[in-house]
């Protein structure tokens, strides 16, 4: 089948090609009825470009994505692969990258009073909360779309969610955990960043419910928030397994993995099982060196060049969500680490 061509498209839009040629480069002198006309017919004729079965805009836009860096080293690789990414793709105009400071709504809202006026996407990650929540709809009242990233944030008019099925990821975790110590019975940690995190919250759910229905000989002590703080997450393991002689697992859901690790390699052999969450410079010495055991990867770079991918879809798509399709998480263990 041959490719479609401009004057394909201005006789299926009923306009002519100067009109269609414009639409398409983004040039003014348009009505807003003939530059759907346009669009429609591009699109039905698989004239714009696509991602696999992700129609991407048929002129360059501009994006920009909100980020708590903190000292998340997987926050920074997700950064960086959307600036490298974005920078390589002709169909983007310009990819800003605003590094928010801290968890709280009002850091996100302070952020995103700044978009740029010529901006057509914003992507974020943020805490679930009424204000988040609001900050979404307001940025879709005035025309953008918005994904989420990493962590969801639900009952909003967000067009994606790019990242994994963060309740399976906790199941996975608990389903690992549960089969290593089929034999033995004890105690398991839980530490999570912030339940703020719909994803934190998610993989929280998901471990408890695994844990519960396969493993009884398994008792999950109550959750202990870090903050995402190494400081923190060290003090309390430390004073855990001091405190208790019956702890046989570890499972980190987010950030403050080197204070955990730390307090572990204090404590010496036997030490627990211990699972943390994505593949990061960090996790992979700790299990080169065996002072964990499992990594749950989410993949940095997967989740970085398909939250490019998915925002553009949403910018070049009519519908207002597109169709969800979660990044499947990896199983990192020892013997198995992957090239950078």
């Amino acid at each position: 089948m041959r490719k479609a061509t401009i004057a394909d498209i201005a006789g299926m839009a009923k306009v002519s090609t100067a009109t269609v040629d414009r639409v398409l480069n983004g040039r003014p002198g348009v009505s807003p009825a003939n530059r759907q006309r346009v669009s429609t017919a591009a699109k039905a004729l698989g004239y714009l470009p696509t991602e696999g079965k992700i129609t991407l805009p048929s002129r360059p836009a501009h994006l920009e994505f909100f980020i708590p860096l903190g000292r998340s080293e997987f926050m920074h690789n997700l950064a960086t692969t959307i600036r490298d990414f974005a920078a390589n793709l002709p169909l983007v105009a310009s990819c800003t990258i605003h590094p928010i400071d801290g968890l709280s709504p009002s850091a996100l809202v302070g952020a995103v009073e700044k978009t740029s006026l010529r901006t057509n996407g914003v992507g974020l990650i943020t805490v679930d909360h009424p204000i988040t929540r609001n900050a979404i709809r307001q940025l879709s009242e005035a025309g953008l779309r918005v994904i989420t990233i990493a962590s969801d944030v639900l009952s909003t008019p967000r067009s994606a969610y790019v990242g994994v099925d963060n309740r399976v990821a906790g199941r996975t975790a608990g389903l690992v955990l549960g089969r290593m110590m089929r034999a033995t019975s004890g105690a398991l940690a839980l530490f999570l960043g912030s339940r703020a995190y719909h994803g934190h919250e998610e993989r929280e759910n998901g471990f408890r419910a695994l844990i519960g229905e396969q493993f009884p000989n398994l008792h999950l002590l109550p959750a202990i928030e870090t903050d995402e703080d190494n400081v923190t997450s060290y003090e309390s393991t430390e004073r855990l397994l001091r405190s208790r002689s019956d702890i046989v697992g570890i499972y980190c859901v987010g950030a403050g993995q080197s204070g955990i690790a730390q307090a572990v390699v204090e404590q010496g052999n036997p030490r627990p099982f211990v699972i943390f969450h994505d593949l990061t410079n960090v996790t992979r010495s700790l299990l080169a060196e065996d002072v964990i055991d499992v990594v749950i990867d989410q993949n940095a770079r997967l989740t970085g060049e398909q939250s490019v991918i998915r925002l553009l879809g949403s910018i070049a798509s009519t519908a207002p969500f597109l169709t969800l399709k979660y990044i499947e998480p990896r199983i990192i263990l020892r013997e198995n680490i992957p090239v950078k």
